[in-house]
């Protein structure tokens, strides 16, 4: 008998995560627009339909056109009300799909300056997905036990690169360090920002990992490695956007040097082409044993499927050519990710059923997927706690999928 298809309805009522999620690449549109207006952003539009044709596209021509959105909505997010308000705003989006939990990760320097410090950035955006979580979860059928509750983490972002007008905090390191190598004041930078999430961490607010993002040539991740270290002995988690636009060397370095249980976007874990690392002969050798080696450690790789079109010209008209099937045959751990649901104009619905039909995934491989996310996740509890949690969600799962004619069930305790 032919099983039924995996259509989007059915996607988008199953149980799903967001591990990669941007803030200020995320924001609702007509909050953008009204919080432009009353803080005197000046904006391409002032309508909705204006902005999607002349900023937030469906396609771009390259980076610095995809990244171009970014200074709008940075620009709007430079105090406390407008960052709760935006971070509340993203946690009920993304329940509304049934994103059951969300990883928001954001750049604190990016807007802070005097007065306005990074720990009280940091306790905005907490305070923002605490209000988010408190209203979600008072639900009759959360209460009751009949849904599993909605759980939210932030991860603070530090920046590989940075220049003087990127914010007043960043142009404070460059004033207080005139003779400075560049790389010298991105690492304390980073290292300082490290002391930040620690802090906020063990103050109880919900901040869960480090990422590092940024552009990766010329800007190795190593230069983080006293951050890193910081946040690997405070038992934070950590992630690092690597392979992204540079290869395989890089996702190596962040594994080694940045004790990164995840990768962001990883995808060029395979090329051996984008290897630049003249030392390394074997190109095919070296892929494959670190290859193994992500697999093996259950290293997972956060993938942006919609993103990655955007920004890497070889995706743009065939998605196939993603590495995505050749990591599920190498059996690594995958989490669908949105990266930026404005930016990118997408939704998590969006990103799990574009590899379901580019890539022909059926219910159980779908199960396998979606369980990822919420395993690997930097769950802001106790070990525990997370295991019944994460329990609540693959019997909803495979309920679901059972209701839609897909028995996966694999044996329940």
């Amino acid at each position: 008998m032919r099983k039924p298809a995996l259509s989007r309805d059915l996607v988008a009522d199953l149980p799903k995560s967001d591990l990669h999620l941007h803030l200020d690449g995320s924001l609702r549109l007509e909050t953008l627009i009204e919080l432009a207006k009353q803080k005197g952003v000046k904006l391409p539009s002032r309508t909705s339909e204006g902005l999607l044709e002349l900023v937030f596209k469906r396609a771009y021509e390259n980076l610095p056109e995809y990244l171009r959105g970014f200074e709008f909505t940075v620009a709007c997010l430079q105090d406390a009300e407008s960052l709760e308000r935006a971070a509340y705003e993203l946690a009920l989006d993304c329940r509304a799909e049934n994103v059951f939990y969300c990883e928001v990760r954001f750049a604190p320097q990016l807007h802070s300056r005097d007065g306005f410090s990074v720990g009280q950035v940091l306790a905005a955006v907490c305070k923002g997905l605490e209000r988010a979580k408190k209203r979600i979860n008072a639900a009759p059928e959360v209460r009751r036990g009949e849904l599993p509750r909605f759980e939210a983490g932030v991860i603070v972002c530090a920046l590989r690169f940075f220049l003087p007008a990127f914010s007043a905090q960043y142009r404070a390191y460059f004033d207080a360090l005139p003779s400075a190598p560049a790389s010298e004041i991105y690492a304390l930078a980073s290292l300082e920002l490290a002391r930040a999430a620690v802090a906020a961490a063990e103050d109880g607010l919900p901040v869960v990992g480090f990422d590092l993002a940024g552009q990766e040539r010329g800007f190795p991740a190593k230069d983080h490695l006293a951050a890193y270290q910081l946040a690997h002995e405070h038992f934070l988690g950590k992630t690092v956007h690597a392979g992204e636009d540079y290869g395989p060397e890089s996702i190596f370095q962040a594994i080694t040097d940045c004790h990164a249980d995840r990768i962001g976007h990883g995808t060029w874990l395979f090329s051996t082409k984008h290897i630049r690392d003249r030392s390394i002969t074997d190109k095919k050798g070296y892929v494959d044993r670190l290859v193994r080696y992500v697999a093996d450690r259950r290293i997972t790789l956060e993938v942006c499927l919609t993103s990655n079109q955007q920004t890497i010209p070889e995706l743009r008209t065939d998605l196939r050519k993603h590495p995505f099937r050749r990591m599920r045959q190498a059996r690594c751990s995958i989490a669908l990710c949105t990266d930026n649901r404005l930016v990118s104009r997408t939704t998590m619905t969006d990103e799990v059923n574009k590899a379901v039909t580019t890539f022909g995934l059926d219910a159980r491989a779908l199960k396998d997927l979606l369980m990822y996310g919420f395993k690997r996740s930097f769950f802001p509890g106790s070990y525990a706690d997370k295991r019944n949690w994460v329990r609540s969600l693959l019997n909803l799962l495979e309920d679901k999928l059972l209701a839609a004619g897909h028995d996966v069930r694999g044996g329940r305790r």
